[in-house]
């Protein structure tokens, strides 16, 4: 059969239609983000932080200097703290200080797109931030080299924690602590747009994706995802994430592989009353696909609670070795 000598420019314009489209996408596929979400906030309210420690820096392989403040104990045993979405290593210090008053030393980060680490909202590509802890071990390994390592991650610091126990870097860590742990948008356990916490930008992300499978990653320091926050906050939040930081800052899209994989000994633990994620759903999710990982279900307790609570700084601090 022969084909009409008008196809080639017929086909010629439905391409050129498709990539006007995709450009549409990418470039106009944004919403303006929820109002504050208060109770994200308002339990950092409550925290003493006087005593909050100097902030340091370790170098990364591409020497950047990023951010971290130490909670000085035992050096023999140390735990890693990596705080939530949009916020910093300060966020940690309650439960720095528990984990410090059971005889760790605390490490808390500024992960690099955040606080006082790298460009606000943006990292450089897409698995920056595993090189960045991996990094941070080396640093720590030339100063202990024996020390037992405890991965310690607060929503989606969890999410990242989660990443790291079931990928290439888990053995980094002896033990891992996800708390209140962000998974993907397609986990039973995320509420829609996390609770009005998140605003994705869902036309954007889909032309990233696409761009992204072909190979194309120019892009990709736009913002895809917007935080229910206050950016003139004097908690200096980061308000979006550009697609690759939004990629890397969390559990990959099959974590229920990244639960599977888990090498170390991990606990979860999340509050009954959490406004982004559905607390029953953790449990069987996780007995799911890793029977031997305990999830608790810490009553009454909202999102930030997990983190400023008394009875979750004590769960927090018992499964740092239990």
């Amino acid at each position: 059969m022969t084909l009409p000598r008008r196809f080639p420019a017929i086909g010629l314009g439905v391409l050129t239609i498709l990539l006007c489209v995709l450009a549409g996408m990418i470039a106009f596929g944004t919403e303006s983000p929820s109002p504050p979400l208060a109770s994200i906030g308002a339990p950092f309210r409550s925290v003493d932080y006087s005593d909050l420690p100097r902030p340091a820096k370790y170098p990364a392989r591409d020497d950047a200097q990023l951010t971290f403040r130490t909670y000085p104990a035992d050096p023999a045993r140390i735990a890693v703290m990596v705080h939530g979405s949009s916020s910093n290593g300060p966020s940690l210090h309650s439960m720095a200080k528990a984990a410090q008053a059971a005889g760790f030393t605390v490490e808390a980060l500024d992960v690099r797109g955040h606080g006082e680490s790298g460009t606000t909202g943006d990292i450089t590509y897409n698995g920056q931030l595993d090189d960045d802890l991996a990094d941070f071990v080396a640093y720590l390994r030339k100063q202990s080299p024996g020390a037992t390592l405890v991965l310690v991650g607060f929503s989606s610091g969890g999410g990242f924690a989660l990443r790291t126990a079931g990928g290439v870097n888990g053995d980094l860590f002896d033990r891992y602590v996800l708390v209140s742990p962000a998974l993907p948008h397609d986990a039973p356990t995320i509420r829609p747009n996390t609770g009005g916490w998140v605003t994705p930008f869902i036309p954007r992300i889909i032309g990233l994706t696409i761009l992204d499978r072909l190979g194309i990653h120019a892009f990709e320091h736009l913002a895809v995802v917007a935080f229910a926050v206050n950016p003139a906050s004097s908690s200096n939040p980061t308000p979006s994430y550009s697609y690759r930081l939004q990629q890397n800052f969390a559990a990959h899209a099959d974590f229920r592989a990244d639960i599977r994989n888990i090498r170390k000994p991990t606990r979860v633990m999340v509050g009954s009353n959490d406004e982004l994620f559905i607390a029953d759903e953790f449990a069987p999710l996780f007995r799911s696909e890793r029977a031997s990982i305990p999830v608790k279900i810490l009553p009454g307790l909202g999102h930030t609670e997990m983190s400023v609570r008394p009875e979750a700084l004590a769960s927090i601090a018992t499964a740092l070795t239990d």
